[in-house]
């Protein structure tokens, strides 16, 4: 068409040879979204630990809803597993990040995980109290259980079994 001209587009393309690393709060400071690029890009590494508290530190230094929406996407743009739970410890202390959904998806996870220890706990001192023996496999799969619902049937039932068959008795293995 007459009159336009030419338009070159350059895709950018972020990378760990394109993204520094930024493991000073400071730093962080003066340029958060780069720093979440930085802990995204360089998240599975030896400087990640570095990286993640620096960052977590600097969005202190920003708006709480900024800084949620931060927390959120390194949330999400983190692939490493140890990186994503050094990521949770963080934000687990930090209120902005309670009020987002994948925040609350973590502390539920976590609250779950201790009712199904509270109730695993409890059923093996109730056996062990009532003199009822269990193999260390027995004792195992109780500890191992995550299901609540399923919990609460063999603590119940942990109150009148007289061995590990009547505690297990109709469940699946």
């Amino acid at each position: 068409m007459p009159g336009w001209s030419t338009l070159t587009v350059r895709p950018l393309v972020l990378g760990p040879d394109s993204v520094p690393v930024i493991a000073d709060e400071k730093e962080v400071a003066r340029d958060v979204p780069l720093a979440v690029f930085s802990a995204i890009t360089h998240g599975k590494g030896p400087d990640t630990a570095a990286i993640l508290v620096a960052l977590a530190a600097g969005l202190k230094t920003i708006d709480p809803d900024s800084a949620a929406v931060f927390a959120q996407l390194t949330e999400s743009g983190l692939v490493d597993p140890q990186a994503q739970k050094i990521w949770r410890d963080l934000m687990t202390t930090t209120n902005y990040f309670f009020r987002h959904e994948v925040a609350e998806k973590v502390r539920e996870e976590g609250r779950d995980e201790a009712r199904a220890e509270e109730r695993g706990q409890a059923i093996l001192r109730t056996l062990d109290w009532r003199g009822v023996e269990l193999s260390e496999a027995d004792r195992e799969r109780v500890r191992s259980c995550g299901d609540l619902d399923r919990l609460a049937v063999w603590l119940d039932r942990s109150y009148e079994v007289t061995d590990a068959a009547g505690l297990f008795d109709g469940d699946e293995v």
